[in-house]
């Protein structure tokens, strides 16, 4: 039961969404690491930054750090009436069905160079068109659907509940509205949404392309995250992105620091992604390796043990948990367990992001 995170980056021509993903491939993790990791030409994989793995490795004298990993799908390019195919027309549609949240790059940068494709620069106007191609296009999926549903409905092959599910949606989706901003006020059943693959059903993280003149202003800034509230936003420029990719650390560091930054836009977007989709990391360390691994909060022991192996999950019998502030502190799990910040925890445990884990079980 691997937790894969897979975000889909959408967005209209020229906003920068190539330069982007360009560093994001640049800055691929090496995929040797991983085992069954083909990487397609538009699929970029990249970490998720993490210190406390060096940490880890030092304590444990790991040989190697494997990171959690964030997969970026690059989305053909999405213009006015894709959803009638317009453009690569409906392309995008199967890439972007198998993606967990849709992240769309925004342009708000000018240069006068890069022509856009409505010939001015409106992020709010952006926003609104790739919107309205993706409820046309889940429009399209239901009104597919509909006939099959109806028809099972009748020969009760399905739930009556399930039919009503799917009309409620088309009304939302008519009223040009996104599915996962009316869940809660149009109480949407979503698991009887689920295998129709809605696009506008994934979360949004909207990618602000900026230049310096709103990467160093709080207020465009409030202004922009205004705009797409309650959803997540990160702010990057994607050309500076793609220079940082090229340097060694200490460069990038340097580079980003000139730029009045702490972090660069990558690991924002890496780090925005878990938290947009409810993720977490729980750590496993020895001497062949430290590592991070992705689950869901709210998971218990026996299900963070099923990411590793399902005989792990079948079999389960304990966890032993540090967390990971008090192994540091400790400097050895030894120490550690001497001190009894070790604890031996059963099936009903609740992970919590940080904890160093070690799983006991029956094959």
């Amino acid at each position: 039961m691997t937790v894969a995170l897979t975000i889909g980056i959408v967005g209209l021509p020229n906003v920068g969404k190539s330069t982007l993903f360009n560093a994001l491939t640049r800055n691929q993790v090496l995929a040797a690491n991983y085992p069954f990791a083909t990487i397609e030409p538009n699929v970029g994989v990249v970490s998720l930054p993490d210190p406390r793995l060096g940490q880890l490795a030092e304590i444990f004298g790991s040989q190697r750090v494997l990171p959690a990993t964030v997969s970026f799908v690059d989305i053909a390019g999405i213009v006015k009436g894709a959803s009638e195919g317009e453009g690569l027309g409906n392309q995008f549609l199967a890439n972007i069905r198998e993606a967990q949240a849709i992240a769309q790059v925004v342009r708000v940068f000018d240069d006068p160079d890069v022509v856009h494709v409505d010939g001015r620069v409106d992020p709010n106007a952006d926003i609104e068109i790739i919107h309205t191609e993706l409820i046309l296009a889940d429009l399209q999926t239901i009104e597919k659907a509909l006939p099959r549903v109806e028809k099972e409905v009748k020969i009760k092959k399905r739930d009556a509940a399930e039919l009503a599910a799917i009309q409620a949606a088309q009304k939302v989706l008519e009223r040009g509205v996104t599915i996962i901003s009316a869940v809660e006020s149009d109480k949407l059943d979503m698991a009887s949404l689920k295998e129709l693959g809605l696009l506008t059903a994934k979360p949004f993280i909207y990618v602000f392309n900026c230049d310096e003149g709103v990467l160093g202003s709080p207020e465009k800034q409030a202004e922009l995250r205004e705009l797409v509230a309650p959803a997540d936003c990160v702010f990057l420029d994607a050309k500076l992105e793609a220079d940082l990719v090229e340097l060694s650390e200490e460069e990038a560091r340097e580079l980003l620091e000139m730029n009045g930054q702490d972090e660069s836009g990558l690991d924002q977007l890496a780090r925005v992604g878990f938290h947009t989709l409810g993720l977490q990391t729980y750590l496993t360390a020895g001497p062949k390796e430290a590592r991070a691994w992705t689950i869901r909060q709210g998971d218990t022991a026996p299900q963070a043990a099923g990411v590793i192996h399902s005989d792990f999950q079948r079999g389960f019998i304990k966890a032993e948990v540090v967390h990971f502030g008090d192994l540091v502190d400790a400097g050895s799990m030894a120490e550690a367990k001497a001190r009894g910040k070790v604890r031996i925890e059963g099936k009903d445990y609740v992970m919590t992001d940080g904890d160093v884990v070690e799983f006991r079980f029956n094959v």
